[in-house]
C-alpha cells in the first residue's frame, strides 16, 4: 500500500470560533500542526502519496502542506466543494488518482506512534477487503462517537449503540479494491463512510476490526487548550 487519503475538508463546527478563521488541519497539538504531524507519520509507516482532500479554508492547508517535501512524501490536493460527508471524501481521493488499498484518516487527530505502520500490517496479514480501527480512548460518546464492534477480529456493527462496548470508532481507516463500490449508492448526502463499510458487511465483505492506542483529538476549543498544556509546561 502507498497512498493515503487524508480528510482535511470539514469545517469544524464545534471548534468554533476558532475555525471561522482557521481550518482544525493547521491548528496545532504539542506545538506542531496537526496534518503536520499526520504526513510525518504516513512517511514513516511507508506511505509514499498522500491525497489531501481541502474545502474549508483549503488555501491555508494547502499553502502550509506544499508538494509534501517536507514531510517526507508526495501530496496532492483536491478540493470538496462542500460538506459531503467522507464517503464523498474518499470517493474524490480516487478519482484523483489514489490507488486501493488505500489508508484513510482524518486531519484533525494524533494517533499514537506505531499505530499507523501496525494497521498497514495487521490488514495485510487478515486478508480482508478493509479495515476499521478502535479505541478505548476517548471512549463512544454518541453521536458524534459511536461505538464499533468488533468480533474475532472482524467488524460486526460499524455504529453499535451497545452502551457496554468499550470501543469507540477511530478516523482510520483502509478500503481494498472489493470495498470501493460500497462508496456508490449512499444515503444522503452527506455520504458516509460508517453507511459504506456497513453495506460491504452485510453483503458478505470481511473487514478486520483493529484497536489501536489512544488518540488525542480537536473536537472543541477547550481541546486546542488541553493538547497544548504538556507542549508548553516544556
Amino acid at each position: 500500500m502507498t497512498d493515503a487519503i487524508v480528510m482535511a475538508a470539514g469545517e469544524g463546527r464545534r471548534m468554533r470560533p476558532i475555525t471561522e478563521r482557521w481550518p482544525k488541519a493547521i491548528l496545532p497539538i504539542d506545538g506542531r500542526p496537526v496534518i503536520a504531524t499526520l504526513l510525518r507519520d504516513l512517511a514513516e509507516a511507508g506511505i509514499e502519496r498522500a491525497f489531501v482532500v481541502t474545502g474549508h479554508l483549503a488555501d491555508q492547508v494547502e499553502e502550509l502542506v506544499g508538494d509534501g517535501g517536507a514531510f517526507g512524501l508526495e501530496v496532492r490536493f483536491v478540493r470538496q466543494p462542500s460538506v459531503l460527508g467522507s464517503a464523498d471524501v474518499v470517493r474524490r481521493g480516487l478519482e484523483a488518482g489514489a490507488r486501493a488499498p488505500a489508508l484513510v484518516a482524518a486531519a484533525d487527530t494524533v494517533f499514537a506512534r506505531g499505530d499507523l505502520r501496525r494497521v498497514l500490517g495487521e490488514l495485510a496479514r487478515s486478508r480482508t477487503a478493509g479495515a476499521m480501527t478502535a479505541r478505548r480512548e476517548p471512549p463512544p460518546d454518541p453521536p458524534h462517537r459511536w461505538a464499533l464492534k468488533i468480533e474475532r477480529g472482524r467488524v460486526v456493527t460499524p455504529l453499535d449503540d451497545d452502551p457496554g462496548n468499550p470501543f469507540s470508532g477511530a478516523p482510520l481507516w483502509a478500503l481494498g479494491p472489493e470495498l470501493v463500490p460500497f462508496l456508490e449508492d449512499l444515503g444522503g448526502p452527506p455520504y458516509e463512510l460508517a453507511e459504506a463499510f456497513a453495506n460491504a458487511i452485510a453483503a458478505g465483505q470481511a473487514v478486520a476490526g483493529i484497536e489501536i492506542g489512544k488518540t488525542r483529538d480537536l473536537t472543541g476549543p477547550v481541546d486546542l487548550i488541553v493538547e497544548n498544556f504538556p507542549y508548553l509546561a516544556r
